[in-house]
Protein backbone atom coordinates (compact mmCIF):
# COMPACT_ATOMS: atom_id res chain seq x y z
CA UNK A 1 0.00 0.00 0.00
CA UNK A 2 1.38 3.61 -1.21
CA UNK A 3 0.33 6.26 1.90
CA UNK A 4 1.53 9.81 0.77
CA UNK A 5 1.66 12.48 3.59
CA UNK A 6 0.60 15.98 2.34
CA UNK A 7 3.77 17.31 2.95
CA UNK A 8 7.67 17.87 2.90
CA UNK A 9 8.36 17.92 6.22
CA UNK A 10 10.08 15.48 7.54
CA UNK A 11 8.33 15.11 10.97
CA UNK A 12 5.14 14.46 9.15
CA UNK A 13 6.43 11.75 7.36
CA UNK A 14 8.03 9.67 10.18
CA UNK A 15 4.83 10.45 12.74
CA UNK A 16 2.63 8.78 10.18
CA UNK A 17 4.77 6.01 9.68
CA UNK A 18 4.97 5.53 13.58
CA UNK A 19 1.46 6.01 13.48
CA UNK A 20 1.06 2.92 11.11
CA UNK A 21 3.75 0.79 12.55
CA UNK A 22 2.38 0.99 15.93
CA UNK A 23 -1.10 -0.42 15.24
CA UNK A 24 -1.26 -4.28 17.00
CA UNK A 25 -2.76 -5.49 13.99
CA UNK A 26 -0.65 -5.76 10.49
CA UNK A 27 -2.52 -2.85 8.97
CA UNK A 28 0.50 -1.25 8.08
CA UNK A 29 2.97 -4.08 7.78
CA UNK A 30 3.33 -3.52 3.90
CA UNK A 31 2.83 0.42 3.67
CA UNK A 32 5.32 2.74 2.18
CA UNK A 33 5.19 5.94 3.34
CA UNK A 34 6.47 9.04 1.02
CA UNK A 35 5.92 12.46 1.32
CA UNK A 36 3.77 14.22 -1.38
CA UNK A 37 3.93 18.08 -1.18
CA UNK A 38 0.32 19.42 -1.93
CA UNK A 39 -1.08 22.74 -0.41
CA UNK A 40 -3.30 22.85 2.24
CA UNK A 41 -5.84 25.62 1.04
CA UNK A 42 -5.83 27.40 4.17
CA UNK A 43 -3.32 30.26 5.35
CA UNK A 44 0.38 29.14 6.14
CA UNK A 45 -1.12 30.08 9.84
CA UNK A 46 -4.48 28.19 9.85
CA UNK A 47 -6.37 30.20 12.66
CA UNK A 48 -9.24 28.15 14.27
CA UNK A 49 -9.73 24.58 14.69
CA UNK A 50 -12.00 24.33 11.59
CA UNK A 51 -9.83 26.01 9.42
CA UNK A 52 -6.69 23.69 10.31
CA UNK A 53 -9.09 20.70 10.12
CA UNK A 54 -10.05 21.98 6.46
CA UNK A 55 -6.06 22.10 5.89
CA UNK A 56 -5.56 18.95 6.81
CA UNK A 57 -8.54 17.10 5.11
CA UNK A 58 -7.58 19.23 1.62
CA UNK A 59 -3.88 17.81 2.06
CA UNK A 60 -5.25 14.27 2.17
CA UNK A 61 -7.46 14.87 -0.60
CA UNK A 62 -5.09 16.44 -2.57
CA UNK A 63 -2.59 13.31 -1.43
CA UNK A 64 -5.14 10.80 -3.36
CA UNK A 65 -5.61 12.53 -6.59
CA UNK A 66 -2.07 11.98 -7.08
CA UNK A 67 -2.56 8.33 -7.73
CA UNK A 68 -1.93 7.33 -3.14
CA UNK A 69 -3.72 4.02 -1.92
CA UNK A 70 -3.75 6.23 1.47
CA UNK A 71 -3.96 10.45 1.63
CA UNK A 72 -3.20 11.53 5.11
CA UNK A 73 -3.31 15.40 5.86
CA UNK A 74 -2.01 16.94 8.84
CA UNK A 75 -1.77 20.56 9.67
CA UNK A 76 -0.91 22.49 12.82
CA UNK A 77 -2.29 26.05 13.47
CA UNK A 78 -3.46 28.19 16.54
CA UNK A 79 -6.58 28.45 18.15
CA UNK A 80 -8.76 30.24 21.04
CA UNK A 81 -8.35 28.37 23.91
CA UNK A 82 -11.65 29.48 25.56
CA UNK A 83 -9.69 31.31 28.31
CA UNK A 84 -8.23 34.50 26.58
CA UNK A 85 -5.07 32.05 25.17
CA UNK A 86 -3.50 31.03 22.07
CA UNK A 87 -2.88 27.11 21.68
CA UNK A 88 -1.63 25.04 19.60
CA UNK A 89 -3.60 22.92 17.92
CA UNK A 90 -3.26 19.63 14.81
CA UNK A 91 -5.24 18.20 12.96
CA UNK A 92 -4.82 15.00 10.69
CA UNK A 93 -7.45 13.04 8.22
CA UNK A 94 -6.52 9.95 6.75
CA UNK A 95 -8.85 8.44 3.50
CA UNK A 96 -8.34 6.27 0.87
CA UNK A 97 -11.22 8.09 -1.01
CA UNK A 98 -14.40 5.84 0.73
CA UNK A 99 -13.60 6.03 4.72
CA UNK A 100 -12.32 9.04 6.08
CA UNK A 101 -10.54 9.56 9.52
CA UNK A 102 -10.19 12.48 11.66
CA UNK A 103 -7.72 12.53 14.62
CA UNK A 104 -6.57 15.18 17.02
CA UNK A 105 -2.92 15.69 18.83
CA UNK A 106 -2.47 18.18 22.00
CA UNK A 107 -3.76 21.72 22.47
CA UNK A 108 -0.63 23.25 24.23
CA UNK A 109 -1.21 26.80 25.81
CA UNK A 110 1.39 29.23 23.64
CA UNK A 111 2.97 31.51 25.99
CA UNK A 112 1.83 35.12 26.06
CA UNK A 113 4.75 36.78 24.38
CA UNK A 114 4.74 34.04 21.29
CA UNK A 115 0.69 34.45 21.41
CA UNK A 116 1.25 37.96 20.83
CA UNK A 117 2.87 37.91 18.38
CA UNK A 118 1.12 35.07 16.05
CA UNK A 119 -2.03 37.13 17.33
CA UNK A 120 -0.37 40.43 15.62
CA UNK A 121 0.09 38.22 12.07
CA UNK A 122 3.21 36.09 12.47
CA UNK A 123 3.47 32.29 11.72
CA UNK A 124 4.20 30.29 14.73
CA UNK A 125 6.93 28.74 12.70
CA UNK A 126 9.87 31.70 12.27
CA UNK A 127 8.33 32.90 15.75
CA UNK A 128 9.77 29.72 17.35
CA UNK A 129 12.70 30.19 15.16
CA UNK A 130 13.47 33.55 16.23
CA UNK A 131 12.12 32.97 20.32
CA UNK A 132 15.19 29.74 20.54
CA UNK A 133 17.64 31.11 18.39
CA UNK A 134 17.51 28.35 16.05
CA UNK A 135 16.40 27.16 12.26
CA UNK A 136 13.63 25.36 11.43
CA UNK A 137 12.67 24.41 14.34
CA UNK A 138 9.28 22.83 12.67
CA UNK A 139 11.15 19.99 11.30
CA UNK A 140 12.55 18.96 14.50
CA UNK A 141 11.25 19.37 17.73
CA UNK A 142 8.67 21.84 16.86
CA UNK A 143 7.03 24.36 18.91
CA UNK A 144 5.26 21.10 20.95
CA UNK A 145 9.08 19.77 22.44
CA UNK A 146 9.96 23.58 23.24
CA UNK A 147 6.96 23.50 25.06
CA UNK A 148 7.02 20.75 26.74
CA UNK A 149 11.32 20.61 27.34
CA UNK A 150 11.08 17.25 25.29
CA UNK A 151 8.44 15.91 27.21
CA UNK A 152 6.31 15.14 23.92
CA UNK A 153 7.98 16.75 20.73
CA UNK A 154 6.33 17.21 17.30
CA UNK A 155 6.64 13.76 15.49
CA UNK A 156 5.30 12.10 18.84
CA UNK A 157 2.18 14.78 19.02
CA UNK A 158 1.55 14.22 15.10
CA UNK A 159 1.94 10.23 15.57
CA UNK A 160 -1.26 10.71 18.11
CA UNK A 161 -3.25 13.08 15.42
CA UNK A 162 -2.58 10.27 12.86
CA UNK A 163 -3.08 7.07 14.91
CA UNK A 164 -6.95 9.00 16.01
CA UNK A 165 -7.48 9.67 12.07
CA UNK A 166 -6.76 5.59 11.59
CA UNK A 167 -9.61 4.81 13.85
CA UNK A 168 -12.15 3.93 10.74
CA UNK A 169 -9.13 1.69 9.14
CA UNK A 170 -8.35 -0.30 12.05
CA UNK A 171 -11.62 -0.76 14.29
CA UNK A 172 -14.04 -2.42 13.78
CA UNK A 173 -16.32 -0.30 15.90
CA UNK A 174 -16.85 2.45 12.99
Amino acid sequence: MRVGVGSGNPVKVEATRRALTSEADEFGADATVEACSVPSGVPEQPSGREETRRGAANRAEAVLAEGYDLGVGIEGGVADGGDGHLVLVMWAVVTDGDLRGRGAGPSLTLPDGIADRVRAGEELGPVMDDTLGEDDVARRQGAAGALTAGRVDRTDALRTAVAGALGPFVSSLY
